[in-house]
């Protein structure tokens, strides 16, 4: 974060000084990061005080000032220099309702996140008038990837702060803004939504100068209530652009490309066809299904070999170059930086094979109906590989897929199925209830039948069964939604040692 004082953090917040008078407040300067863990203070901390599911920040406020924090932001006094935000006026909102939350954790929170858009807000402003560009990317599916792929061919412009993970929310997305500072050149934030206004609210703390948008899926159908409503949410970022900007659309998508009549910015199509400003020729997979193709811009091409497992990242590459070519790249220095780089954050299409010779899929962090699709296509193709006549066998360890609302029983008998028409030799399905049983039901009336298809109550069931079936050679996709807690599972099956069967 740019340096300022905690008298210029209160006045831009709109809160008042506890246990530290206005001359203090007037030489205590924070250089350091913003932090709502108090693990994570450093000397010149600014420390939030968040009221969370196991403990409130609050109670950690002392501590975190005896780390070498500042001061706190806080919703009440804490007995040592903060800045106390009321939150009996809170700004946050239920988006569905449209009615202010006025409990008292709740109200407190959103108080002190509502002070972190206000400082990430005019922190951004500031940085964007000393020239740094912002980039924004959303979609139902794959934010995370391309928001990954994008720092990668922007790194060798210049000096590029991402989120880690998926920092896509309220909280994540002002955190990482402050992460920001004056030798920042490209600011790269994925942006969320669970109900129509998120992104826009998103964007207004920090306008993209150059924005991309994925897909228009399935992702929290159960919140949004139509693929109408996601695809309005999503465009609300193409319409935060100025006309002095790029709005980056995936063309392949119908409900994305029909984006370019909402934005009053430059558009840059992309796509596998030739009719887009960025595109991709014939795309192959190799053995680990990572693709490679020419990349196509203007007059400009190159061959591209991706470190990223899965087709679907094409789609995602092609966005993130139409990113830096915007910034200044050319496709040669594109191709450059894509070649080699693997999954940036965890748990996401994480491929490694183990010493025994299992390969270990790991895209557990989460799933949607799309992406879970997309995960299994890829399992399939490394377990067939070039040599059809060599395939190996293929396990699909699957939980259960949140937030699709009405759609859930469908979409999850939806993917049983696909997963014995694209001949994975074990499902197991993992978790109880009504989803599961349907992607069971699915799979068993698609024609698996014995042992092919299993469930099993929970993640210590499966890694039993895996331990005591899974042979040298074997290919394991382990995909859910976060909630479901197979990253777990992924964990351990990557630290079995050969032989391993406890």
């Amino acid at each position: 974060m740019i340096a300022l004082s905690v008298a210029q953090v209160a006045e831009i917040v709109g809160g008042r000084l506890a246990d530290i008078t206005p001359e203090q407040a007037e030489n205590s300067l924070i250089t350091g990061t913003v932090e709502f863990d108090s693990r994570q203070i450093g000397p010149g901390s600014l420390f939030l005080a968040l009221p969370g599911a196991r403990a409130d920040g609050h109670d950690h406020a002392a501590s975190a000032v005896a780390a070498g924090a500042v001061a706190v932001l806080a919703a009440r006094p804490v007995g040592v220099p903060a800045i106390v935000v009321s939150p009996a006026d809170p700004v946050l909102s239920d988006s569905r309702t449209g009615a202010l939350e006025h409990d008292d954790a709740v109200g407190s929170g959103a108080a002190v996140l509502a002070a972190l858009a206000k400082l990430a807000a005019a922190v951004s402003a500031a940085l964007v008038a000393k020239g740094l560009t912002i980039v924004g990317v959303t979609g139902s599916s794959g934010k995370t990837s391309t928001k990954d792929l994008i720092a990668t061919v922007l790194a060798p412009l210049g000096e590029v702060v991402a989120p880690p993970g998926s920092f896509n929310n309220e909280l994540g997305h002002p955190w990482t803004v402050l992460r920001a500072d004056e030798n920042t050149d490209y600011l790269v934030l994925e942006l969320s939504a669970r109900h129509r206004g998120n992104i826009a609210a998103l964007a207004a703390i920090a306008r993209p100068q150059i924005a991309v948008v994925l897909n228009v899926g399935t992702a929290h159908l159960g919140e949004f209530g139509s693929h109408e409503a996601i695809a309005e949410t999503k465009a609300e970022l193409a319409q935060a652009v100025p006309e002095s900007g790029v709005v980056i659309l995936n063309a392949d998508d119908a409900a994305v490309a029909a984006m370019a009549t909402k934005t009053v910015a430059r558009v840059v199509r992309v796509s596998r066809a030739t009719s887009a400003d960025v595109w991709a020729g014939p795309v192959a997979l190799d053995e680990l299904a990572r693709p490679r193709f020419t990349l196509h811009a203007g007059t400009g091409e190159s061959e591209v070999r991706l470190g990223v497992s899965g087709d679907h990242q094409v789609g995602n590459a092609l966005c993130a170059a139409a990113v830096a070519l915007e910034c200044g790249a050319t496709p040669q220095q594109v191709a450059d930086a894509l070649a080699g780089t693997g999954p940036a954050s965890r748990h996401r299409m994480q491929v490694s094979t183990r010493a025994d010779g299992v390969t270990v899929i790991d895209d557990s962090y989460n799933a949607n109906p799309d992406s879970m699709r997309a995960a299994l296509q890829a399992l399939a193709w490394i377990a067939r590989g070039e040599n059809p006549g060599a395939k190996r066998r293929s396990w699909a360890v699957l939980g259960e897929m949140a937030e699709l609302g009405e759609d859930a029983i469908s979409e999850h008998d939806r993917i049983g199925r696909l997963a014995v028409r694209l001949d994975v030799s074990r499902l197991i399905v993992v978790g109880v209830g009504r989803s599961m049983g349907a992607m069971l039901h699915g799979a068993v009336m698609e024609g698996s039948w014995g042992s092919e298809a299993t469930a099993v109550p929970d993640v210590d069931a499966a890694l039993d069964l895996l331990r005591a079936e899974l042979e040298s050679g074997d290919v394991v996709l382990v995909k859910a939604s976060n909630s479901a807690g197979l990253t777990a599972l992924a964990q351990a099956l990557n630290s079995e040692e050969p032989g391993d069967r406890r």
